[in-house]
């Protein structure tokens, strides 16, 4: 049983490690939130991935465009949609050319941001990157509802092998700094081979957040449901984020 050796990149497992997620309503339900806060087509997915969420934009009539600083990723993602274009930038600190009037942010990428400096960089290079009343939509996890004994596993047939894919977060209830806590077993004809990694990641409350939110945007909190778009309950560790752009708060 070997250990932080069987993959050296990612890229190619990425979609099979996110086989479980329904992308379609997650989408569906980031494109409802726009519809009832914001207008326009203009859609730039943060942290995009090999662009799973950018097909069903493209799909809903949007003109889509993504970013994440993984460039094997990003070629996936341009093979999966030839029509959006696609840079290799850092969430943290990036600039367009012209402004957007969604971006999104899926499957609590946002807390790659490394540490609260960051994560605010963030929040001015998306308020930059924002038409005026543009919408920001991305989920997060409070720091202080994290039950470090919790994980989700599931298994995908692929090529011959079985792979079980393992995850889970873990806080020291301490500073900003969470980590997400990963492991991935291929089994092929009764041998097993394990790969394990811990992802350094943001850590902060609810609170925090919005505080962070508060002079940029209108904040507004949902619960992490995608099926329907229910006010967060102020008790659930998990939930959907929705940011509206104020027009000259970034001037200030």
């Amino acid at each position: 049983m070997s250990s932080n050796a069987l993959y050296t990149d990612l890229s190619a497992y990425y979609d099979l490690m996110c086989a479980d997620i329904d992308y379609q309503a997650q989408s569906t339900m980031a494109r409802r939130l726009h519809q009832l806060f914001g207008s326009g087509s203009r859609h730039l997915d943060l942290a995009c991935g090999t662009a799973p969420h950018i097909e069903h934009f493209i799909h809903f009539g949007y003109d889509s465009s993504g970013l994440d600083i993984n460039q094997p990723m990003l070629d996936l993602a341009q093979r999966r949609c030839p029509s959006a274009s696609f840079a290799m930038k850092d969430m943290c600190n990036f600039t367009v050319e012209q402004p957007f009037d969604l971006i999104t942010c899926f499957l609590y990428s946002i807390h790659y941001s490394g540490n609260t400096a960051q994560l605010q960089q963030c929040f001015a290079s998306v308020y930059a990157a924002l038409n005026d009343g543009g919408v920001f939509c991305f989920n997060v996890v409070d720091k202080d509802k994290i039950n470090n004994a919790l994980s989700q596993r599931h298994s995908v047939e692929n090529e011959g092998s079985t792979f079980a894919f393992q995850s889970g977060w873990f806080y020291g209830h301490g500073g900003d700094q969470q980590t997400l806590r990963l492991r991935i077993d291929k089994t092929t004809a009764g041998v097993t081979e394990s790969w394990r990694d811990e992802h350094a990641m943001v850590a902060f409350s609810f609170a925090e957040l919005q505080g962070y939110l508060a002079a940029l945007f209108e904040v507004y909190l949902f619960e992490h449901d995608d099926q329907k778009i229910l006010p967060w309950n102020t008790t659930s560790g998990n939930a959907v984020v929705v940011c509206v752009k104020k027009p000259g708060a970034g001037l200030h």
